[in-house]
């Protein structure tokens, strides 16, 4: 079967929640579909939930994570923190768990740590936050105690290259925090829930993947879940017949045989969304952008050190981008197309900087 990138757009953007905003009670699904929220910048997080989702308060993924625990922030694929569903946790935790690539002798060397060292690191770090919350410095006095002062240090010099492998297997996620500290704790006792094995979660997972971001390459997914191109392409071969070869104007994609027939009769969708840094509905773009494009290139989008740009997205396409600053008590929204947009857009755009940030002065560039 052929699709074109337009149809692509217009599938994702629904899949994506993009096309008409849900109501708050549906949040959490939202969260779900869209396998987390990236949540390296926390106000990228809210900003992303808010895109798809009308009527949430102002603290609802604060509240969701640190009161009713309805999320967990914890680090997840390609080592970045996303906010999970926490009823999903045992499941993203099962696919975290196959990650390999911190026990291969060059991440060792490169972190000066030896297999048995980080052993017993991500053991102590597992044994010192049962039943506890606890700062990174109250961690690396824990794991000294429990282990060396060599691997303590190692705690308290690193952000999260030495946390990492202990969350992957399952004896971390982020707790609430301590004025401007961050703390951790452990999933039973955060979640009252141990890292159980799940047999073909990250063959699950890739299915989710595929179920916002298809059609897919092998290389695509490999990229979002962290690893190489032939583990990846093993993954999809796992799959068998849950999935379907699409041509994507003329090159090879995947797609869930449950998704075929709605892919192929996607209609266009009308949509403006002014969406935050690091939204999944770009990063899903990251490797094909300019098929998605609307005028402009990658490089205004995906820069430099992995930074990705808050983009306009006009009926499924990279439009523009965007920006916004804080000038006294008013917020300044700097918006650049990549071509001059229709008046009906151009309204759109002004509602959505109403909708965002309330009343306040609109820049155009270009």
């Amino acid at each position: 079967m052929s699709v074109t990138w337009r149809q692509v757009a217009a599938w994702r953007t629904r899949r994506h929640g993009l096309d008409a905003r849900r109501p708050a009670g549906e949040a959490l699904d939202v969260v779900s579909r869209l396998c987390g929220l990236h949540a390296q910048l926390m106000s990228s997080a809210e900003a992303t939930l808010a895109a798809r989702v009308d009527g949430l308060p102002d603290d609802a993924v604060e509240r969701a994570l640190w009161t009713d625990r309805t999320l967990v922030k914890t680090w997840s694929m390609r080592g970045t923190l996303h906010l999970l569903p926490a009823a999903e946790y045992p499941l993203w935790q099962a696919g975290f768990a196959t990650y390999r690539h911190y026990l291969k002798p060059v991440w060792l060397r490169n972190f000066h740590l030896t297999a048995d060292e980080l052993t017993a690191l991500v053991d102590a770090v597992g044994e010192a936050l049962a039943d506890r919350v606890l700062t990174r410095a109250e961690l690396a006095d824990e794991v000294a105690a429990r282990t060396s002062a060599h691997l303590g240090e190692k705690l308290r010099e690193s952000w999260g290259a030495y946390l990492k492998p202990a969350s992957f297997q399952g004896r971390l996620v982020f707790g609430p925090g301590e004025g401007q500290f961050v703390r951790f704790t452990a999933p039973r006792t955060w979640l009252g829930v141990d890292p159980t094995p799940w047999e073909g979660a990250v063959e699950e997972v890739a299915l989710r993947f595929l179920a916002q971001q298809g059609p897919a390459t092998r290389e695509d997914f490999a990229r979002w879940w962290g690893v190489s191109p032939a583990d990846g392409g093993r993954v999809f071969k796992a799959l068998g017949d849950r999935i379907e070869p699409v041509d994507v104007e003329g090159a090879a994609h995947w797609a869930r045989a449950e998704d075929v027939e709605s892919l192929r009769t996607a209609e266009p969708v009308k949509t403006v969304r002014l969406l935050p840094a690091f939204d999944q509905y770009v990063v899903a773009a990251t490797r094909h952008a300019t098929h998605l494009l609307d005028g402009g290139s990658p490089e205004k989008v995906y820069r430099p050190q992995g930074w990705l740009s808050p983009v306009l997205m006009v009926n499924g396409m990279l439009a523009g981008v965007w920006s916004q600053e804080r000038k006294g008590g008013r917020v300044a929204v700097t918006v650049e197309p990549f071509r001059s947009l229709s008046a009906a857009a151009r309204k759109a755009v002004l509602n959505e900087v109403d909708r965002l940030t309330g009343p306040t002065e609109v820049h155009w560039v270009g």
